[in-house]
């Protein structure tokens, strides 16, 4: 059985788009309430990406948080985020901005995309948790944390304003 070019393109599109996901939207995610600020007016954002792995050469795979894309509160592109600090490190990339709120859009465990609203205070550090890897202190209220729809925990849910 022959394809024609039409049917083929139609089945390609079809594959394409149901490959294709809006992202699941989390409440937003604010600094821890126990971390003790620092002096400043911008903070820090520190996402912790699904792991990806990587590979160079003839040497063996290595995991790093994936890379992610920061947006304003309006939802335009502000910068794509290079989620490492070195070829083989696992950190991710800690990143300062001006107080505020804005968008990460970004790969988290078990989900292609999410979006997640952030807070960032002055001189204090957002911790976004997608690889499903941070257990926050025992004891802790759900009503203070945001998780994503799986019920892993991804980080302080921001005051509200």
């Amino acid at each position: 059985m022959r394809l024609s070019p039409v049917s083929f393109g139609a089945g390609l599109a079809l594959l394409l788009t149901g490959c294709t996901s809006t992202p699941v939207v989390l409440a937003p995610v604010g600094p821890s309430p126990a971390a003790i600020g620092r002096a400043g007016s911008k903070g820090q954002l520190v996402v912790y990406s699904a792991w990806q792995g990587r590979t160079e050469g003839n040497n063996p795979v290595w995991h790093q948080h994936s890379d992610y894309v920061l947006y304003d509160p309006q939802g335009r592109r502000l910068r794509y985020v290079d989620n490492t600090v070195g070829n083989y490190e696992r950190t991710p990339r800690v990143v300062t901005l001006p107080a505020g709120k804005y968008f990460v859009k970004a790969q988290a465990e078990d989900y292609l995309g999410v979006k997640v609203p952030v807070v960032i205070e002055p001189g204090r550090t957002t911790r976004v948790h997608l690889d499903g890897d941070w257990k926050p202190p025992v004891a802790t209220p759900t009503t203070e944390l945001v998780s994503v729809p799986a019920g892993y925990p991804v980080g302080w849910r921001a005051p509200a304003s």
